[in-house]
């Protein structure tokens, strides 16, 4: 990338999304200066092992980093970690950062910058203040579960979304005992839809889990556990874009080439709330997939370019033997239908394939335990059924 080694791109967290960008803008030429600010002490590291592997004990936490630390030297990208920035300048192209460990702060150049911020987990104040419990986000959160997970352990998850049902299989698979509260209907109904959503509770009935829905948790069973973990939803971290005037609602609002209302600002990952170019509607995706592939388009971007992020949302789930992907986006206006083809009792080994359907159109596909259909899957988006 010519003319570029005079420009500074500073990446603003220290996520997945963070390190994919910096690793993209060195694999395609840029040869200015990069700096990430990660509030972390840690090397950038990817969040879904958490719940996974690393949970299961199949793999470490530090197997979950982007890159080890001498990528960083070799790749010239500066990694200030327990750096958190407190406040941006759009208008002098400065943003201002604190330790937080403590001390002065400090006042950095930029000639453009990447929000790469993510989402906090949503409290609840419940288990706040009888429980102390885990919000799974982290490599310390990650710390505390796997030292809790023991046979005979007395869990209780609040929430039955995905975070909350990967913990419950682990817990499971490590002879934990293990209640689940959801106040909705069905285990990730407002993603699935009850025809599917159903075949999850079922699988976690079959092993062994009390799931208790459409119930409400009260203190004295959170008081009662070994372990409380709550898993209700995350809330964007928009507080510094607001701080700096960028335009906001519910997410970071960026364009189809993920630039935000400021011209030289980019928002991806968790807290970007993007004008889908090929949905026709803004959406927030908050998965791995999305981290890293906006990721790469924003390197491309800052650096000059302007390409469109035009790829559907992609996420996948590991639970007991079940292994699921999901792609494509129902969105607001729902569907008419679901077509399931094969064997749903996936608590036995069924595998199957779903389509949503809206107006004779796939908008949503997955498959469950059927691998070799991955690819069929993801192309069905968009196909008349």
């Amino acid at each position: 990338m010519e003319g570029t080694e005079e420009m500074t791109i500073a990446i603003v967290g220290g996520g997945l999304a963070a390190a994919t960008a910096a690793t993209e803008l060195r694999e395609k030429g840029y040869d200015g200066e990069v700096v990430i600010y990660s509030a972390e002490d840690h090397l950038p590291y990817e969040r879904p092992p958490l719940s996974k592997e690393v949970l299961l004990g199949a793999k470490k936490a530090d197997d979950a980093r982007v890159h080890d630390e001498s990528w960083y030297t070799e790749n010239d990208v500066r990694l200030e970690r327990g750096v958190r920035v407190v406040s941006i300048d759009p208008a002098a192209h400065t943003l201002r950062t604190e330790s937080v460990a403590g001390g002065e702060g400090a006042e950095h150049s930029y000639d453009r910058l990447l929000l790469a911020t993510g989402a906090s987990p949503r409290h609840f104040d419940v288990a706040d203040r009888v429980a102390d419990p885990v919000y799974l986000r982290t490599v310390e959160d990650n710390a505390r579960l796997v030292e809790a997970l023991k046979p005979g352990a007395k869990v209780v998850i609040v929430g039955a979304g995905w975070i909350g049902l990967e913990v419950a299989s682990a817990a499971r698979q490590k002879d934990a005992e293990v209640t689940v509260y959801e106040v909705a209907d069905l285990p990730l109904v407002g993603v699935l839809g009850p025809e599917v959503a159903t075949l999850f509770a079922d699988l976690h009935r079959a092993h062994g889990v009390d799931l208790r829905l459409s119930t409400a948790v009260d203190e004295a069973a959170l008081a009662e556990a070994d372990l409380v973990v709550v898993g209700i939803g995350a809330i964007p971290a928009t507080e510094l874009a607001e701080q700096a005037g960028l335009a906001v609602d519910r997410g970071v609002l960026v364009d189809e080439t993920l630039r935000t209302s400021d011209p030289d600002i980019y928002a991806i990952g968790d807290v970007a709330s993007q004008q889908h170019p090929v949905l026709g509607r803004r959406i927030r995706v908050e998965h791995w997939d999305t981290a890293i592939e906006q990721g790469k388009v924003a390197a491309h971007n800052l650096a000059g370019g302007s390409e469109q992020y035009t790829r559907l949302p992609y996420f996948f789930t590991d639970q007991y033997d079940l292994g699921m992907e999901y792609f494509g986006s129902v969105g607001p206006d729902g569907y008419d239908r679901v077509d399931i083809e094969g064997n749903t009792d996936v608590a036995h080994g069924g595998a199957f394939r779903a389509y949503w359907v809206k107006d004779g159109t796939v908008r949503a596909a997955m498959h469950a335990n059927d691998w070799d259909a991955s690819g069929a899957v993801r192309d069905s988006i968009g196909t008349a059924r």
